[in-house]
């Protein structure tokens, strides 16, 4: 049986994100018309549009299409800025930044997901786009961003994440402890940062950020 992915995309947006709060419109825009069945395997294209996270590979996972959502509207992207988004995963989110911000570039630590993330996101035309095979907590950009997304979870904020980002950018990422951290935009002023809380929820981690080994007898 044929699935009508225009049609399940816009159940997705008007019955999970939308609820959720997540009210910009032009995010609204962007996931009505991303195609996110494009960026999973064929085998989970059923499940696409499902609240759940899908298996992309390598033990890493594609979000919820509500934590998505909610990250693209809390970031309040402008179409003029520069975006670095850590974890690309599938690609998907990087698609969507991309629709929103001038340009993006994201790095993702396992070479056959970069490969598979860059060709799916050169087929939806995104040519503001360029993906690194690296790792976050070895590479260096050798320049600034405006907008700094992670996809996975942190025990603590890095601080070499907060560096990266221009004096008025803001990060979005997740810290913690599982099974409850928190969701926070980062905010980088002259005179430090500021932090905000945004909602409860659970991630992996990055790899390189999880929790020191509790001591145990």
């Amino acid at each position: 049986m044929s699935i009508d992915y225009t049609r399940t995309r816009e159940t997705m947006v008007e019955q999970q994100v939308r609820p959720w709060g997540v009210l910009d419109v032009r995010v609204l825009s962007v996931l009505a018309k991303m195609p996110r069945h494009a960026f999973v395997a064929e085998s989970l294209r059923h499940l696409a549009y499902a609240d759940t996270e899908l298996p992309i590979g390598r033990g890493e996972t594609m979000l919820k299409p509500v934590l998505e959502g909610r990250a693209l509207q809390s970031l309040q992207l402008q179409p003029e800025e520069s975006v670095l988004e850590i974890g690309t995963g599938s690609g998907y989110l990087t698609a969507c930044l991309a629709q929103l911000a001038r340009e993006v570039v994201s790095i993702e630590r396992h070479a056959d997901l970069a490969e598979a993330a860059q060709a799916r996101i050169a087929a939806q035309g995104c040519a503001n786009v360029t993906v690194r095979c690296t790792d976050a907590f070895e590479w260096n950009p050798g320049r600034s961003f405006d907008v700094i997304f992670v996809g996975a979870a942190a025990a603590e904020v890095p601080e070499r994440f907060v560096e990266w980002l221009n004096p008025g950018g803001r990060m979005f990422i997740v810290h913690g402890q599982s099974p409850v951290m928190e969701a926070v935009l980062v905010h980088r002023a002259v005179n430090g940062t500021r932090i905000d809380s945004l909602f409860e929820t659970d991630l992996v981690y990055l790899a390189g950020a999880q929790p020191a080994p509790a001591f145990t007898l």
